[in-house]
């Protein structure tokens, strides 16, 4: 193995937004910041947000904003807090990318894409002296230090203080796939929850007509329903199965459900702004001639693959929507049963629960067992809907962990002395 001869004071590992950002934040206390990057390129995963516009963070009110982290919320809170929404936009509008507030609220670049943002990102880390190591892949710990794998070899790094921002294990071609886990849990008393798919979509076992005429159709104006949790919005019917912002709202415990019993039950309302007697009165009127399926689509406005998720329905349950009367039908329309298998495969999922748990952590995010290492980002066991909440999290945890090391290493150094 090679030695790296130049110490880097700060080294950050992993190069998406809380990796960046904790080095920025580092950088800015005058410390040399070294980032080492897997992949010969930085902020994959952030560029591919950009496609869908980019949703930097959302504007609700911050007490409603924070309860999104769910379990997290209390151990998120403070580093969100401060750095909120409001300064995530203008630390965006501060590297030339002016933000707006969508009708649904959330907050995205005029801009509407990624790259003009990291770009100018990536500009001002130079300025400050942060360096970028590509294809350095992390391997675990040294007698130095950092262990990796780089393209002369395995080299060991020394850091005065360090920055683990791995990511999780969703879209793994992008660079962060989860395979960190095992190397630290080397340090004795740290745990790692399992890494499960978050913000996904779900199989179906749909009929094979079912599938092939709608495949890629939208749900529209649905609600769905877990247990005590529902969700308004709109979902996708895919090939195998089911997805869309609706689902994705409402992914963590369908996922909990479906991995605790087998399988799970997602109750889908087709006409929400409909009650159950309304519904009733409506398919009580005389049909005449017309079809089954016509007759639901002037009755109720259904389109036709709501009318043909009834029938998916029935057929699933081993019956026919023909053979149930005015007031059976009008209960299947808000409390249509649909049996999710499972999530979809992690590589698919737009974000991963699951990660190094904050009881291993103190309230600077640093490990209690490795002093002086710091971990920030969708590594740490969180999860929250999309909208801007995943990305607000990731900026929020660097900064936290950038001026934690920061805090630290002053410490440490004055008691040195």
């Amino acid at each position: 193995m090679s030695s790296d001869t130049r110490k880097s004071s700060a080294a950050i590992v992993g190069a998406g937004p809380a990796g960046l950002m904790a080095a920025e934040t580092l950088a800015a206390t005058g410390l040399r910041v070294t980032v080492y990057e897997q992949m010969p390129s930085v902020g994959r995963k952030f560029l591919l947000a950009g496609r869908g516009g980019l949703n930097l963070t959302h504007s609700e009110p911050f007490d409603a904003f924070v309860a999104r982290y769910g379990a997290a919320t209390p151990v998120l809170r403070e580093a969100i807090e401060a750095f909120p929404p409001a300064r995530l936009r203008a630390w965006a509008e501060a590297l030339g990318q002016e933000t707006f507030v969508g009708s649904s609220g959330r907050v995205f670049p005029k801009a509407m894409k990624a790259s003009p943002l990291l770009r100018a990102w990536l500009r001002r880390l130079a300025e400050s002296g942060v360096t970028f190591r590509l294809r350095h892949r992390w391997t675990g710990w040294s007698e130095g230090g950092l262990r990796f794998e780089g393209p002369d070899g395995e080299l060991s790094v020394g850091a005065d203080v360090t920055v683990l921002a791995l990511g999780g294990a969703s879209w793994p071609h992008l660079g962060s796939n989860g395979q960190w886990a095992p190397l630290l849990t080397e340090t004795p008393g740290t745990t790692v929850a399992p890494l499960v798919p978050a913000n996904c979509g779900f199989v179906v076992n749909w009929s094979q007509m079912f599938r092939s005429r709608f495949e890629g159709q939208p749900l529209k104006g649905v609600s769905l329903r877990v247990g005590d949790r529902s969700v308004r919005g709109e979902a996708l019917v895919t090939r195998s199965g089911i997805e869309g912002g609706a689902v994705y709202a409402i992914s963590a415990p369908l996922r909990d459900a479906a991995m605790r019993d087998g399988r799970a039950t997602l109750e889908v309302a087709l006409r929400p702004d409909l009650d159950d007697a309304d519904l009733a009165a409506r398919l009580a009127r005389p049909r005449g001639k017309q079809s089954l399926s016509t007759w639901l689509r002037k009755t109720l406005n259904l389109s036709p693959v709501a009318i043909a998720l009834l029938h998916e329905a029935c057929a699933m349950s081993g019956g026919t929507l023909g053979s149930l009367d005015a007031t059976a039908v009008a209960k299947l329309v808000n409390h249509l049963p649909l049996r999710i298998e499972h999530a979809e495969k992690i590589d698919r999922a737009i974000s991963t629960a699951g990660g190094l748990t904050f009881g291993d952590l103190d309230r600077n995010f640093m490990l209690k067992n490795r002093p002086g290492v710091f971990v920030a980002g969708e590594m740490l066991d969180w999860e929250a809907p999309t909208g801007g909440y995943l990305l607000q999290a990731c900026f929020a945890t660097g900064v936290a962990a950038g001026e934690g090391a920061a805090k630290w290493l002053h410490r440490t150094t004055n008691k040195s002395r």
